[in-house]
Parts: structure tokens; sequence; C-alpha cells
């Protein structure tokens, strides 16, 4: 069954460029374009989409606001994409419920791998904007520690790992275990902190406290 694809940017050139480049892989359909936020919002309600990606800065409404009303709906998962790895919005548009942030000099199968993860139930990050996140954790007042109920000393282990950016397989070969049984761990987490995504976790990682932005 094919992915069905939203895009949202203000340019068209850049609309169109992503589009073209949805068009080429044969698993993805691109389904409504937006030039807008409140555009955005509304193609995603009519079309259905399994995954909008997301301009941030868009006139009118932008795209994190356009994020929170899709997400909070639940029409989509959404791929923020922007031209700026600095960008001050990237910690706004986690919380709004973004399940990936991409850079738009992404290559194009970086691109259309994005999509397929997302759409698949995942979440990523470009570890440019890994550091981006880990670097605003940094700058913001230690949170106090606090409780992950049910989560066990194995799955603690798993959860800073991947608030430290890893992926399943590098936190596989870290702790030498099989791939399958990170896999079991990140659904286990997920379950019990009743996070929405991989970005999720990350987040309550930090608020939590088991990892340190260090």
């Amino acid at each position: 069954m094919s992915v069905r694809v939203v895009v949202a940017d203000d340019q068209a050139l850049v609309r169109a460029g992503v589009c073209g480049i949805v068009g080429t892989a044969p698993d993805l359909t691109v389904v409504g374009q937006a030039a807008t936020g409140a555009e955005a919002v509304r193609v995603a309600e009519r079309t259905g989409p399994d995954v909008v990606l997301m301009d941030i800065r868009m006139p009118g409404m932008d795209g994190l606001e356009a994020t929170r009303r899709i997400t909070a709906s639940g029409w989509a998962r959404v791929v923020m994409l922007t031209t700026f790895d600095l960008d001050e919005y990237v910690y706004a548009a986690l919380r709004g419920g973004a399940s990936g942030f991409l850079l738009k000099d992404v290559p194009p199968r970086d691109l259309l791998e994005a999509v397929r993860v997302v759409a698949a139930g995942e979440a990523l990050l470009a570890p440019r904007v890994t550091r981006r996140l880990i670097a605003e954790f940094a700058d913001r007042p230690p949170p106090a520690r606090g409780d992950l109920p049910g989560v066990t000393g194995r799955e603690r282990e798993v959860l800073t790992l991947i608030a430290q950016g890893l992926s399943n397989a590098e936190i596989a070969h870290r702790l030498h275990i099989g791939p399958g049984t990170v896999k079991t761990h990140v659904r286990h987490l997920l379950a019990r902190l009743d996070a929405r995504d991989r970005v999720h976790l990350v987040i309550i990682a930090y608020r939590a406290g088991p990892v340190s932005p260090d």
C-alpha cells in the first residue's frame, strides 16, 4: 500500500522539488500540497495523509502551529523540513508533535527513507539536529529527576542511548545484544512511558533525568 504524503512549503520551487522527489518512489504518493500552515491543516484533514512534510517558516499560520493541529487531531505524522540546522524552533517543533526533523539539503534517498520510517511509526532526527536538540537541553535549567514507572534497568540503559542519538544497531552493539532485542525494549519503553515515538522518548529521558545533556 502506498504511503500518502502532503508537502507544505511556501516556496513553490521547493515544494515542486520535494513533490518531484517523492514522486520518484513507487511506494510513495503525493496527495496534496500547501503553501501556508493553514492550508496544510485543511489539506491534511481533507486527504488523510500518512505523512506531512512541513516547512517551519510560512506566512500566516506557521509550520509549528500547523503541526500541533495536525498531530493533535491524529490526521497524520509530521516531518519538519528546514534550511537551518540551528533553527530556533527545533525544540518547539518536537514538543508540538513532530516525528522527524530534516534539513532541506538532505539527499533525496534519505528524504524518501525518512518518509517511510515515520510512516511506519518510528521517528528520526538529522544528526546535526540531534546535536541542536541536545544543545537546547544543555541551555535549560536541569530538570527535577523523576520516576520512570515500570522501566527496567536494561530499558533505562536503552533509553539513555536513544537520548544520546544512537540508532538501534548502535545500541545493540554498545550493549552486546541483538537488534531484535533492542526493538523489543524500545517498544516496551513507548508503551510504558506513553510516548508517541522515539523523539518523544528523548524528551522524556531528559525531563525524567536519567540522562545528562552533556
